[in-house]
């Protein structure tokens, strides 16, 4: 009973962000536009949105020229529930080739998304050029109210960065009790650690095809196929044929010493090439990926205070069960093996 507060913790967790990521609706937002092409003079575009209140009263849309300058434009018409109509002329030559999308009320705060438009005639700058600028009071006001916040392209994906992300956290933390155990079997020959990397492994490998299934969803949602070439995926894969290879290899020696010896070595190099395959590579290579190949971490972008709330507590969680479970399967082991001495006494 004296280790039960931890457990109850975990359950108690894994609750909590089930029911905030299938609950807590997410954030409103700028989807896109129906043609990104401007030419000069008036022109006339559509601008999607998702869950945002365009029907309030003081609805403002803009265009960005860059961070301080911004073009007025008319809202003509609210088509449907998650489309805009907006009119704005551009001159001949205007001052920037890519702008952005502003848009701000009251209810949602400011929504943007960033190079929506571009500009297909004139010069990229002109000084003398006449540039209807509007004074925007509202470019630092946020939507404060309760939500999972809105990413192009990932929308409501999101939610599973609650799932996918905590899969690779519990299996390094997994795989690195087995590290561990691994180094002390070598050093003092218990065959307690023996076990103990056996079972960290064994419930390391459960974690390494879940965050491979999660991932997989999420790649076909956001890039559009569930496999892609990219270097964190094809190393997540080598690293599960690698350890898929630990088991292998200790159910091929029948000597138990002989089998402890060479698995524990194995299993040293298997989470040194575990390391390298998806935390030193990826960052040095192009990569699709949050944080990897130039592209920022999900701590620059969206992973703001409410998602703090969630994943932080989700990565607990997550290794928490999973911790649970290697403890049972290292208990398990322990009986097997009493009950093979008993048998063969």
């Amino acid at each position: 009973m004296r280790h039960l507060w931890w457990k109850v913790l975990c359950g108690l967790l894994l609750a909590y962000i089930t029911v905030f990521s299938l609950t807590v609706p997410l954030g409103p937002g700028v989807i896109g536009v129906d043609q990104a092409a401007l030419t000069s003079g008036e022109n006339t575009r559509l601008i999607q949105t998702y869950n945002a209140h365009l029907d309030a009263a003081d609805l403002q849309v803009f265009l960005g020229v860059d961070d301080s300058s911004y073009l007025c434009t008319e809202i003509l018409e609210i088509v449907e529930h998650d489309l805009v109509k907006v009119s704005f002329t551009l001159p001949e030559n205007a001052p920037n080739k890519s702008f952005n999308v502003l848009m701000n009320n009251a209810t949602d705060g400011t929504m943007f998304f960033p190079n929506a438009f571009r500009y297909a005639e004139g010069s990229s700058s002109s000084e003398n050029t006449a540039w209807d600028i509007c004074t925007v009071s509202v470019e630092n006001q946020f939507n404060t109210a309760f939500s999972i916040p809105f990413q192009p392209i990932i929308y409501e994906s999101i939610r599973n960065l609650m799932f996918h992300v905590p899969m690779w956290f519990t299996m390094f933390f997994l795989m690195g009790i087995g590290l561990v155990a691994s180094i002390r079997y070598l050093a003092k020959g218990d065959v307690s650690m023996d076990l103990k990397a056996l079972a960290s492994v064994q419930v390391g490998l459960v974690f390494c095809v879940l965050g491979l299934i999660t991932g997989s969803v999420w790649a076909r949602f956001t890039w559009g196929a569930w496999w892609v070439n990219d270097p964190q995926l094809n190393g997540a894969l080598v690293t599960f044929l690698i350890y898929v290879a630990y088991i292998i290899l200790r159910n091929s020696i029948e000597d138990d010493q002989k089998r402890a010896r060479i698995a524990a070595v194995f299993n040293i190099f298997a989470f040194v090439i575990l390391f390298v395959l998806l935390m030193v590579l990826p960052r040095f290579s192009e990569s699709l990926h949050p944080g990897k190949g130039g592209n920022p971490a999900f701590n620059k972008y969206d992973l703001d205070n409410t998602l703090r709330m969630v994943f932080y507590p989700a990565v607990i969680a997550w290794i928490l069960l999973g911790y649970w479970i290697y403890q049972l399967r290292l208990r398990l082991h322990r009986i097997e093996k009493k009950y093979y001495y008993h048998e063969n006494v």
